[in-house]
Order: structure tokens, then sequence, then C-alpha cells
């Protein structure tokens, strides 16, 4: 059973990192279209690419909740810190990289996405197959899920004037051509 789930979980890295990159440029090829902006990435700031892992971990973990719950434990927990970690990891990489080299780098920022996605995927096997966890803990997993849904929308058309979330091309911050 463990070993399906681990199936499972890599096979969840490989669809997240797929999805995840072809999101990249979306948004410019839907014509700015503004719904879209929800989910994908509308500048080149570090912010609107944690996107790229956070949207498509919620789609597959719809898809695989339906074949795994019955046979794993902690479906919202191992997802909700899956979905925290992705973020982070690529975060700490990010920052730490461009600390070192004084720039950023293409192919660090694909290889963070990865690593990242990986790492996510990962633990969340590890709490899939441990003992379950009290129910409290499973509420709030799922609030805690919803509330990083909310910042990546809320923060898509209201931006803290943070390094994070400014546009690494152009300075700006938010949509563009808005």
């Amino acid at each position: 059973m463990e070993k399906n789930i681990l199936k499972w979980e890599l096979f969840g890295a490989a669809f997240i990192i797929i999805l995840g990159s072809l999101m990249h440029s979306m948004f410019i090829w839907l014509n700015y279209w503004l719904p879209s902006a929800i989910f994908l990435p509308v500048n080149e700031s570090v912010w609107e690419h944690l996107k790229l892992g956070f949207w498509p971990l919620l789609i597959f973990s719809i898809i695989e909740y339906k074949f795994i719950n019955h046979k794993s434990n902690n479906f919202l927990v191992a997802k909700t810190i899956a979905a925290y970690i992705i973020p982070l990891v690529i975060v700490i990489i990010f920052y730490a990289y461009t600390a070192i080299l004084g720039e950023h780098l293409l192919i660090m920022d694909i290889l963070s996405f990865i690593i990242a996605v990986i790492i996510g995927q990962l633990v969340s096997y590890k709490l899939l197959t441990k003992s379950e966890f009290p129910k409290g803990l499973k509420i709030f997993a799922s609030i805690l899920f919803a509330f990083l849904g909310f910042l990546f929308i809320i923060f898509t058309f209201f931006q803290p004037p943070l390094q994070i979330f400014m546009d690494a091309t152009t300075g700006e911050y938010g949509i563009p051509n808005l």
C-alpha cells in the first residue's frame, strides 16, 4: 500500500512540474485575460512564480484524493504541508543563490522549482503513511490550505511594496497593462 502511495506522490511531482512549467507564460498567451490572473503568474516576481507549485498541487490533490484517500492517512495535512513547503523551498533557494551569485539564473530557478516540488511530495508521502492525526489538525490544515490560496489571489491584485512581489524585469508591481 505504501508503495502505491509513493507512486502517486512521484507521479504528482511530475504532474506539478509539467503543469507548472506550462502555466509560466499562459497569462501572456491568453492576452492578459484578467480572470486567469488568479491562477497564472502575471509578472516575473518571485511571488507570482510560487503559483506554479500551488495551483497544480491543488489540481493534482483533487484528482489524487479519489484514488488514495481511503488507503492513506492525513490527506489534508499532507497536502497542506506540501503546499507550504514548495514555496518555502523555492524562496530559500532563490534568495540564497542570488545572494551568493549576485544575480538570478534561469537554470537555478527551474532547478529550485523541481527540487521544491520533489521535497514537497516526499514530505507529503511521509505524512500520508504516518498514523492518523487528530481530526482537529485536519480541520486546521484545510483552513491553512484555503488561506494560502486566498493569499495567492489577494496578492495578485494588491501587492505590498516588497521585493518578493516586484517584477524582476520591469521593477513594477502587479498585473501589467491594467
